[in-house]
């Protein structure tokens, strides 16, 4: 049974918790601490992915469910003369959202300092082209909450190259339903597969096969799910579904992906998921994703020798200030709680 309080709960917590790609750390130990106190043993992989195994009834099976805790970010590229840090992206933000955003600057040594991202042209009073300047990395920096005037100010704050710089998730669930926040892809689906393993164990479900759960840690940057446990045969990849143009998905479906930019996702798995989604009278939509990637396509093309298939919630505006509604999850859940039982 889908329990929304505590699954929505849980993702405003995760979404709290600053995780770029490449500083995952902290949102992984919280993962691993939630999902040890439900009663299941967790093992780490050497680049920091989570995995969960869950038995089930045939035990020469084993099918994966993935989603990655990574988001988008920042990190300091380098340090201006005037004491401001030039920019670097982690993954693809949609940068002109990022204009006016506070931030953090997380230095190696575990200071963090906050700032703000603004443009090179950041006051109307002052430069002409404040309203039409480019928000493009190259022209946004960090402006640092600190009395610094210069590249050696910074410095002594203990800030250098290559520091994490995370900015606000900007969290808000409405009485109607909305979830809005950065980084919904793909934190809404990590808490997805949470409650599913909540559900397995409060309810006693043993699936229809084993099952491996990898949070994944480098999928923004395309190599999160590149290598998975050879015992698996088939994996779904849990992961935004896209809204726009000519797609059919909204922000109540569960989105069905047939095609990403890597190519087709396999035809008989993701027909299988239409019809569980038909049988159970689910709101959902099939879709063509020509600029995207996911876990699946990872492993695929780092050689796994799998069946894969995509689905996700619905979220707007993915890679800016993404909305999703709960509807969205609940479908989501629901697909997957009937895909494993089957």
């Amino acid at each position: 049974m889908f329990k929304k309080e505590a699954t929505i709960s849980f993702l405003e917590e995760l979404l709290s918790i600053n995780s770029p790609s490449g500083f995952t750390k902290n949102a992984i130990d919280f993962l691993r601490e939630t999902i040890e106190s439900i009663g299941y043993e967790t093992m780490d992989t050497p680049k920091g992915n989570l995995i969960v195994h869950v038995d089930g009834k045939d035990r020469h099976q084993t099918r994966g469910l993935s989603a990655h805790v990574d988001t988008l970010g920042l990190m300091v590229r380098s340090i201006n003369s005037d004491g401001t840090l030039a920019l670097t992206k982690l993954g693809g933000p949609l940068t002109p959202t990022l204009d006016g955003e506070y931030c953090e600057i997380i230095t190696r040594d575990g200071k963090v300092y906050t700032g703000t991202i603004l443009s090179n042209s950041p006051s109307i009073h002052v430069f002409k082209d404040a309203s039409t300047k480019e928000r493009d990395v190259d022209n946004l920096v960090v402006k640092i909450d600190e009395r610094v005037k210069e590249e050696e100010d910074v410095q002594k704050l203990g800030i250098q190259n290559g520091d994490i710089i995370a900015y606000d998730p900007k969290v808000m669930v409405t009485d109607s339903g909305f979830i809005k926040s950065r980084f919904l892809d793909d934190k809404a689906s990590v808490a997805i597969l949470v409650s599913i393993l909540k559900m397995l164990k409060e309810e006693g479900i043993v699936p229809t096969t084993n099952l491996k759960f990898i949070f994944s840690t480098y999928e923004e940057v395309g190599h999160g799910a590149a290598w998975i446990p050879e015992d698996i045969t088939e994996l779904l990849a849990v992961d935004m579904g896209c809204i726009g143009l000519d797609l059919d998905c909204t922000e109540y479906d569960v989105s069905i992906c047939a095609k990403d930019s890597s190519g087709p996702y396999d035809y008989e798995m993701t027909t299988r998921l239409i019809n569980f989604a038909k049988d159970k009278e689910l709101d959902f939509a099939v879709d063509i994703y020509p600029m995207y990637g996911s876990d699946a396509s990872a492993a695929l093309s780092g050689g796994a020798n799998i069946r894969a298939a995509l689905i996700g919630p619905g979220v707007a505006s993915s890679h800016g200030m993404e909305r999703t509604h709960v509807d969205a999850i609940e479908n989501t859940f629901k697909l997957i709680q009937e895909y494993i039982q089957n």
